[in-house]
């Protein structure tokens, strides 16, 4: 059984804001995977896994 793609959630440490980036992007995004989309700065790691039920909660960066 597959639970479809998994994610990696973070916050940021300086704006706050809750994101989330799909772990088959990491080979996309690179050094740059795990950052907040507004700030640049590295993420505080809160999780990884499967969609939950806060997952509207965060941001899914995709570019």
């Amino acid at each position: 059984m597959t639970w479809g793609v998994g994610f990696f959630y973070y916050r940021c440490p300086r704006c706050g804001r809750k994101f989330k980036y799909a772990e088959d992007l990491m080979i996309y995004f690179e050094d740059s995977f795990g950052h907040c989309p507004d700030c640049g700065v590295p993420g505080i790691y809160v999780k990884d896994g499967p969609r939950g039920k806060d997952d509207n909660e965060y941001y899914e960066v995709e570019e």
